[in-house]
């Protein structure tokens, strides 16, 4: 019978549970080369690892047990949390989440977990570096505006000020530089049939192209739709309770704010999303209900093309559903 170890992982140490014999173990590992060899010694090759994808303190783990041959599954938090909650569980500890989600991934079997390209981990943390520049950026401007605002300004502070934003924007024009090389190195084609599609420019291309895997993580464009949070959500219970649908937001919120911005240009300049921007327009629909299902069709355009190695053709009629 397969072992299923479940592991609750943090910056310094992970909990190990498993059962045998009708009895639940626990270890506790550092999270270092000396804990993961600990971890192999409870392990065949039959056994199956299931852990949190807790921030980054999973990826080498994850990465040490996938070289050994042994399968490993990699579960959202919050998949965890809702099934301990759906067991009534009332005490939150290392030892016992660690069991929880060995129970979890004995009832559930998730699917397995394989490491990204290198590449693709590079280009997300080039991306999180961006986004932290540009908060800081804004911030700092944000700052000087409203020292000048007040009419009284310190001259050494002013400078300072300036000096700080040419030198985040600096570093982030390198960034940005490193994120285009980098794609171009390792993606140039699936970039190109990306930016063919109207209304998707370089920036939103490279991060499909991220948060897919080069689309091999994902089977369908629905998939796709929901990882990224424009799902949309439904809130009625009997007869009473009629709520207002909205999208789910349980996605990346990056790519969302990106695809969302796409739209705008989208229901200009591609065929199929001003068709449907017409339609919709006609029913009466909200503009930002526009722009969402707008949104929605350039994943779906995206995904065809990304997946199946497809050109863009504004005529084209799928005959399946992708």
């Amino acid at each position: 019978m397969c072992k299923v170890i479940g592991i609750d992982i943090s910056k310094q140490t992970f909990d190990v549970a498993f059962e045998e014999k009708n009895k639940w173990h626990h270890k506790v590992c550092k999270n270092n080369l000396k804990g993961f060899k600990e971890l192999a010694s409870y392990m065949d090759e039959d056994s199956r690892v299931v852990m949190e994808a807790s921030g980054p303190y999973y990826l080498q783990l994850a990465m040490y047990i996938h070289k050994l041959g042994v399968k490993v599954s990699v579960v959202n938090p919050l998949v965890i949390r809702r099934y301990s909650q759906m067991k009534l569980l009332r005490a939150k500890t290392d030892k016992k989440d660690a069991q929880t989600i060995a129970e979890y991934g004995k009832e559930q079997k998730p699917s397995l977990w394989k490491p990204q390209d290198e590449t693709i981990i590079h280009l997300r943390q080039i991306h999180t570096s961006l986004e932290l520049l540009e908060k800081q950026i804004r911030q700092t401007k944000n700052q000087l505006e409203a020292f000048q605002s007040s009419g009284i300004i310190c001259k050494e502070v002013k400078h300072e000020l300036k000096q700080q934003i040419r030198t985040l924007e600096k570093r982030k024009q390198r960034l940005e530089e490193k994120m285009n090389e980098l794609s171009e190195q390792e993606y140039s084609e699936t970039l190109a049939r990306l930016e063919s599609i109207p209304g998707i420019g370089r920036k939103t291309a490279i991060m499909l192209t991220v948060i897919t895997n080069n689309f091999k993580n994902f089977e369908t464009s629905k998939q796709l739709i929901a990882y990224v949070g424009f799902s949309p959500r439904k809130y009625e219970s009997g007869t009473s309770v009629r709520g207002k649908g909205h999208i789910c937001k349980m996605g990346k919120a990056q790519i969302r704010k990106l695809l969302y911005l796409c739209s705008w240009s989208a229901k200009k300049c591609n065929k199929s999303c001003i068709e449907m921007y017409k339609r919709l327009k006609e029913k009466g629909k909200p503009e930002r209900v526009i722009k969402i299902a707008i949104a929605n069709k350039l994943i779906k355009q995206a995904f065809a093309i990304g997946k199946y190695e497809r050109n863009y053709n504004e005529n084209f009629q799928p005959n399946t559903c992708f």
